[in-house]
């Protein structure tokens, strides 16, 4: 398979992300499928932490990662954009989203979620994986690539690659 031809496909959006693995591996799986990573600040991590390099392999320096100081400030600058937040705290399943291309995907850090007022305000876009009661969510990195992969396979993205 050669490669597409580049575009973007998706945004993801990490609020205030807490686990370098977990956002490496996310710029791998974003590097994999032309979408952009988008980083709310504060992190608690350096961004040359060890683990996200070794999760994020050799491929961070092909992600194309943005670095925004406030939710608010990255949602007015794509104002015209649909953003979606997933949470466990929905009913609304992803996969009755109809998605498109260029489309944010808004995750909150790994211990806590996204904000209770942030998902309030925007409640009518937030979207959830379904699972069993047993666990309390599934990890933030595997969750991205749910819901990513579903997003690629919403717009058809195997086809532009050529076989």
């Amino acid at each position: 398979m050669e490669k597409n031809d580049g575009k973007i496909t998706f945004r993801i959006v990490l609020y205030q992300p807490e686990i370098p693995a977990n956002t490496g591996n996310i710029g791998r799986l974003c590097v994999g499928s032309n979408a952009e990573l988008h980083i709310i600040k504060p992190m608690r991590f350096f961004i040359n932490d060890k683990y996200l390099k070794r999760a994020g392999l050799d491929y961070w320096d092909k992600l194309q990662v943005f670095y925004h100081d406030s939710l608010d400030e990255l949602i007015k600058k794509y104002e015209d954009s649909n953003f979606y937040y997933c949470t466990t705290k929905t009913d609304n399943v992803y996969t009755k989203r109809k998605f498109k291309q260029g489309d944010f995907f808004v995750f909150g850090p790994e211990s806590r979620g996204i904000p209770e007022e942030i998902l309030k305000k925007n409640w009518q876009n937030t979207i959830t994986i379904p699972m069993t009661s047993k666990i309390r969510s599934i990890n933030l990195a595997n969750s991205v690539a749910i819901v990513l992969f579903e997003g690629l396979r919403q717009i058809d993205f195997l086809s532009s690659f050529k076989q």
